[in-house]
């Protein structure tokens, strides 16, 4: 405790640290106050069927990541998703269009170039998903919920949600460039963490209520049970530090750097968080389909894909996070330039030869250590669909694994190691005795 608090001390005598981490505690606390500011021509006080039908399911998920905006009928209803969206579309197209592939290589100034594209193509995802949202709302909410409707409703509504999630995203990008963090991985993060308390006491007063079945008891089982999967998946948000001996022929580098021996940086979970979002993202589509048609077929369609302790809905969550960890590994991860750059400072692997074969090897021990980290990251995504199969409140069960705790770990660990980076620049203590924190391989959420 006593060094927790000299290190509290450390951080708030820095200038510089301390300005950050309250410019972006003030950018956060602008983000939820927003997502209480309800539509105009909605009355506040009709909402209560929207909260209902957003208590559970893919909906209360969409909800979580709107930090509850899109429960309340908010200016931020539809949170960051779609920038996310347009984000994985621009990746994509990176791998399979020279122009993208061009503006990758073209460093500072590419980069902008793609940055400008995502935020065009988030307008365009935008135009599409502000209609079914107010389609839905219409659905849901009773005519004397509207102190107005007709097409002036419409076209001003579709114009605030989408200047709403234009502004959500300038206020992500403020925070990663004047503040500490990722924005837009924080403001993820903070809606997640509002709906925790919430999901907490639900459960508690759940069991509580409980005549049969354990109770309290219950309850405790439940805590010690997320504590064992938060506990795992911090060690899979982190990755490895290095390959073990055994799975890669100890691929070291042979030149020595000050008496300390080079590795190689492989991890068995490369990608970090980002396959589970680029497909949790994935999964809404059909939901933002069904907004636009009546269609039976479509509306079954949907219906199968909102069920979370559905065997279609978590069989293609899970295909689509395998697929994506491999996909991110690989924009990430470039075995020809790691061998390159072990040629260029005289290392080599022992047994292999330097140039073609040196990449071939690099590229298969990636693929052979991918798959178990794929395979656990699937497995942790659908964790919250075997906690509601054993009773465990809907909302409660979203944080034992799934989306929303992979994200909260995460974006903890960045966060706290960009803290220490001050701190040990500063020559101050870091924050953790036994070494430096490890954030994660895949860098921030976006």
């Amino acid at each position: 405790m006593r060094k927790f608090i000299e290190t509290i001390k450390n951080i708030f005598k820095i200038e510089d640290l301390r300005s950050r981490i309250l410019y972006t505690l003030g950018i956060l606390l602008i983000y939820r106050v927003g997502t209480f500011v309800v539509l105009p021509g909605v009355d506040p006080a009709q909402l209560s069927e929207l909260k209902q039908q957003t208590a559970d399911g893919i909906l209360g998920l969409l909800d979580m990541f709107s930090g509850g905006a899109f429960a309340n009928a908010s200016i931020f209803a539809l949170g960051i998703m779609p920038y996310i969206s347009a984000s994985i579309v621009v990746q994509l197209l990176g791998i399979a269009v020279p122009y993208f592939q061009r503006l990758q290589r073209e460093g500072e100034s590419g980069r902008r170039k793609i940055n400008q594209i995502t935020r065009y193509l988030t307008v365009v995802i935008l135009i599409f998903q502000a209609p079914a949202y107010l389609r839905n709302l219409q659905v849901q909410l009773s005519d004397a919920a509207f102190a107005l409707q007709g097409p002036f409703w419409w076209i001003s509504s579709i114009i605030i949600l989408t200047s709403g999630t234009m502004f959500v995203m300038w206020l992500g990008e403020r925070i990663t460039e004047k503040g500490i963090g990722n924005g837009i991985s924080l403001i993820i993060m903070v809606g997640i963490i509002a709906r925790l308390p919430f999901a907490l006491f639900a459960e508690f007063f759940a069991r509580l209520e409980q005549q049969q079945g354990g109770g309290l008891v219950m309850f405790i089982v439940e805590m010690i049970v997320l504590f064992l999967v938060f506990m795992g998946v911090i060690l899979l948000v982190q990755g490895t530090r290095r390959i073990p001996v055994q799975y890669a022929k100890r691929i070291v580098g042979n030149k020595q750097y000050g008496g300390v021996r080079q590795y190689i940086p492989l991890k068995v979970n490369s990608a970090g968080v980002m396959p589970i979002i680029f497909a949790q993202a994935l999964m809404f589509v059909p939901l933002t389909l069904s907004g636009f048609t009546d269609s039976e077929a479509m509306s079954g369609f949907a219906a199968a894909f909102s069920d979370f302790t559905g065997f279609w809905y978590n069989f293609t969550f899970a295909v689509l996070i395998i697929l994506f960890t491999y996909f991110y590994t690989a924009v990430t991860i470039n075995p020809t330039q790691m061998a390159e750059d072990m040629k260029r400072n005289g290392g080599f692997i022992p047994g292999v030869k330097p140039g073609k074969r040196t990449v071939e090897f690099l590229d298969t021990i990636m693929s052979r250590i991918t798959l178990p980290g794929s395979l656990c990251l699937a497995f942790v995504a659908i964790l919250p669909a075997f906690a509601m199969l054993a009773g465990v409140n809907a909302q409660f069960a979203q944080f034992y694994g799934g989306t929303s705790l992979l994200i909260m770990v995460g974006v903890t660990l960045d966060t706290l190691q960009q803290i220490e980076s001050h701190l040990l620049m500063r020559h101050y203590d870091g924050l953790m005795k036994s070494g430096r924190i490890k954030g994660r391989s895949g860098g921030g959420v976006i």
